[in-house]
């Protein structure tokens, strides 16, 4: 396999892999990650205390030459920067690849997901199109702590493979074939962990922030049925699953709404400290503008951009969105946090 980006996710993933005796190529932003991680064993940058074994390790700052090296490409570079990225490649460069995506955003520039944007740019097969979410928060693999990935792809059997790669004694594997949702979910609730942020900043409590987050997973929800996604009714399962039996256990339930990639993303996403989208929602909330926020966090918070791109999205699916809506208009038109949040105290239930 070959990992692209060396940011904190692509590190965490790096790490499993590496940890699970995986030979990989890594494509990083400069030589002098390489060099650190060569003599001391870790990024400089991002999750210094997760260790490698830099046997395993070819690393590379040539992004080409890193694809072409392996069939299976996983891409972890900010939603923000991957079109430009990904558009100084040759057109064929992706043919007979599998795309492995951990991005959890959207391509502000077209408003498209980054499946649609292969298919578009680089006639890519969506059967080779696989995707890596959850609730996943990259210090927590570097310190070992039990988390769980959802694995999606068309073809079940290869989707199952890769999860097998990444499984180990802490991390739990998930697989589905809903690669809209879980791409739209992941993106959502970046947008609602801002508005989580704001909330706080401006000082409201725990039981407001239940109830904002209680709706924006209602509002996720109707905006998931509105384009289509169809196996979110929480407490509905198709059983069997094929392959998942657990030694003497009943079979696996299939993924609902109500399951990691979903609801756990969105509430770990909105409560945790080492949320970026929180934080940069409770430097908004505080009084910040959006550009001191920016740089004093001086990392990629991917709700800012998408929250943009799903209002113009949403002019043409129509799904009552509130929360979303507030959350753009603070961030892009000026309103005041405390003025919309005053709004939409009146139209949470």
């Amino acid at each position: 396999m070959s990992v692209i980006g060396s940011g904190s996710f692509a590190t965490a993933l790096t790490k499993i892999l590496n940890g699970n005796g995986h030979a990989l190529h890594w494509c990083v932003r400069n030589q002098h990650i390489i060099d650190h991680l060569q003599k001391y064993g870790h990024n400089p940058s991002y999750l210094r205390s997760a260790t490698f074994n830099v046997a395993l390790l070819q690393l590379s700052t040539n992004m080409e030459e890193t694809i072409r090296a392996t069939d299976f490409i996983i891409l972890t570079v900010p939603s923000a920067y991957i079109e430009d990225i990904l558009a100084a490649l040759p057109k064929d460069i992706f043919k007979g690849k599998k795309i492995i995506s951990a991005i959890k955003g959207i391509l502000p520039k077209r408003n498209m997901l980054l499946n649609d944007y292969l298919k578009a740019e680089f006639d890519f097969d969506a059967n080779d199109y696989y995707t890596i979410m959850g609730p996943c928060h990259a210090e927590e693999v570097a310190s070992e702590k039990l988390s769980y990935l959802t694995f999606t792809g068309l073809n079940q059997t290869t989707t199952q493979w890769i999860a097998d790669q990444f499984r180990n004694h802490y991390i739990n594997t998930v697989t589905n074939d809903d690669v809209y949702g879980v791409q739209f979910a992941a993106i959502l609730k970046n947008i609602y962990a801002l508005g989580s942020g704001i909330a706080h900043g401006l000082e409201y409590g725990d039981n407001f922030l239940s109830v904002l987050i209680a709706n924006a997973a209602d509002e996720m929800a109707g905006f998931l049925r509105k384009v289509g996604i169809r196996n979110i009714e929480v407490g509905v399962h198709k059983e069997p699953i094929p392959g998942v039996q657990l030694l003497k256990t009943s079979l696996r339930k299939s993924a609902n709404y109500a399951a990691s990639v979903y609801m756990g993303d969105l509430l770990v996403t909105c409560y945790s400290l080492y949320s970026r989208n929180r934080t940069f929602g409770n430097m908004i909330g505080k009084g910040f503008s959006v550009k001191a926020a920016q740089l004093e966090m001086n990392m990629v918070a991917e709700g800012y951009n998408a929250s943009k791109c799903f209002y113009q999205i949403n002019q043409e699916v129509g799904a009552d969105m509130p929360i979303a809506t507030a959350i753009y208009k603070i961030l892009w038109e000026g309103v005041q946090p405390a003025e919309a949040f005053e709004q939409l105290e009146q139209v949470l239930i």
